[in-house]
């Protein structure tokens, strides 16, 4: 006769095994989001993909990032080669490669080339984060930027020479990015940053100075801050491609230590020197800030959110189906009203984040078909910075939520992904400018150029009562009328209830389509 832990251990058991192997397939309302945001015809477009990578994600990506995510397998700095040589390389464990195989042969980065590439990347991108940044997620982030970047102010050479690697799908051949801006002294505060730039007589430039933060440290070209000339502030910053080798040889790269980090501990991290690397300037100088924000930090903020839904659908996915196995006191705990209201409460905080993140991405890829106006762009430029913040906070409260719902098992690493995604969302919260930062550069977009009026002129067109937007109006008027000290302590939660407005008007949408 069974004991009573090997019933326990059976319930278990079947717990696993009603975990989804396909991650699209089991995901409902994302496929309505993706169909009233996009529309039948894009949806058409991108679903094969959807389709193809939903059961890879769950259950050959995921085996594999749980492996790699150990501590024995996690990426090491190997600064020499056999004889002495410097090469400046990162060992990763095999499983970090058959996991980029897989999430890279998804043809996430691909879509740039394609039709719809925002909403098919990200799409894909939310599939993935499903396993956690995943030791690859990171760095499709900083590669989508590198491929914009090129995209835009690259030349015709540039474009040949790069963008092939970056788009392939093809993992033994393809090409990665990556963004070093964070300084020790700077941090959020870019205009700070020392690292200098020189022209030297073959049109290229020499990189000079030490880097804080540098992610996804192994990438094939780096997206780089560097200062010209001697103008102070974020004014003199100028944006540099530099590759990470030059005929063969480590490009001026010097790897202090890799960052032992809280989460995200797949992805190599590290501090950097460069000492005369080469690169190229791109775009006009004097714009390289305004370039970065526009293209690069813009960009990964989009990523950004949609990897926190992904963290969040999977913790959800993982405490719904622990509830409905679970027993306790004669019965599955799911039949408690304090679990169902638990349960119901994540869910619709889910679905929210999701339906206001696919809204922004959807008119990502109209903005950039030249689609839209003026006005739509402004609401773009605050709402990705507000849904950025508001989509970290949340999925971070969904994590623990989730983990709530395990009870003392939620705490335990061999038990569920659920400690994984907690330490990886905890960095995702600061990644991309932390909330007070967010805040900050809301604040001034408001106060010089009015971001707030065509932000709340597009909530009505998605379907918000006029009531509650003339009521907000109000709100941030006040707001903004008051000294900056005051104005930014009394806006941080005013903002964040203006980005879940937006979030419940596009789930609103789909609930009732």
């Amino acid at each position: 006769m069974p004991t009573q832990p090997d019933l326990a251990r059976t319930q278990l058991a079947d717990w696993l095994d009603a975990q989804p192997r396909d991650l699209y397939a089991a995901d409902s309302f994302f496929q309505r989001a993706l169909r009233v945001f996009a529309g039948q015809e894009a949806l058409e477009d991108i679903e094969p993909d959807l389709a193809a990578f939903g059961p890879l994600a769950a259950t050959e990506v995921d085996p594999l990032v749980r492996e790699n995510n150990l501590d024995a397998n996690l990426p090491r700095l190997e600064r020499y080669d056999g004889i002495g040589r410097r090469i400046e390389r990162i060992a990763h464990h095999p499983s970090y490669h058959e996991a980029g195989a897989l999430i890279y042969g998804s043809g996430v980065m691909e879509a740039y080339g394609r039709e719809h590439p925002n909403l098919r990347a990200l799409s894909l991108m939310y599939l993935s984060s499903q396993n956690g940044e995943a030791g690859h997620n990171c760095p499709l982030a900083c590669t989508a930027g590198v491929i914009r970047v090129l995209q835009e102010l690259g030349t015709e050479e540039m474009k040949a020479r790069w963008l092939p690697g970056l788009l392939s799908r093809d993992y033994d051949t393809h090409l990665e990015g990556a963004q070093f801006l964070t300084e020790l002294q700077g941090g959020s505060d870019v205009g700070a940053n020392a690292v200098q730039a020189e022209l030297a007589d073959d049109g290229t430039w020499r990189i000079h100075g030490e880097k804080w933060f540098c992610s996804n440290i192994d990438a094939d070209l780096f997206l780089m801050t560097a200062r010209v000339g001697d103008a102070e502030g974020t004014r003199g910053l100028g944006l540099f491609l530099v590759p990470r080798l030059w005929d063969g040889e480590p490009n001026g790269l010097r790897i202090r230590r890799l960052k032992h980090k809280l989460g995200t501990r797949s992805m190599a991290s590290g501090e950097t020197d460069f000492v005369g690397a080469r690169g190229w300037h791109m775009g006009p100088l004097g714009e390289g800030f305004a370039q970065v924000m526009r293209l690069v930090i813009h960009t990964s903020r989009m990523y950004n959110a949609a990897a926190c839904m992904g963290l969040a659908r999977r913790a959800f996915t993982v405490a719904h189906s622990y509830a409905h196995h679970r027993r306790a006191f004669g019965q599955r705990i799911v039949h408690f009203p304090l679990v169902q209201a638990h349960l119901q409460a994540m869910e619709r905080s889910l679905e929210q984040g999701l339906a206001g993140t696919l809204h922004h991405v959807v008119v990502q890829d109209l903005l950039d078909r030249g689609a839209g106006d003026e006005r739509l762009q402004a609401y773009q430029r605050l709402g990705v910075n507000l849904n950025k913040m508001t989509t970290a906070m949340d999925a971070r409260q969904l994590v623990i939520d989730a983990i709530e719902v395990l009870g003392g098992n939620g705490a335990i690493e061999s038990f569920s992904v659920l400690p994984r995604l907690l330490r990886d969302v905890i960095v995702y919260e600061n990644w991309e400018g932390t909330h007070n930062t967010l805040v900050m550069q809301s604040w001034r977009d408001m106060q010089k150029y009015g971001l707030h009026e065509p932000y709340l002129d597009q909530l009505l067109v998605m379907g918000a009562p006029q009531d509650e937007v003339d009521a907000m109006s109000r709100r941030v008027a006040e707001v903004l009328a008051m000294e900056p000290g005051p104005a930014s302590v009394a806006l941080k939660p005013l903002l964040a209830e203006l980005s879940r407005m937006q979030q419940h008007t596009a789930w609103r949408r789909v609930h009732e389509a």
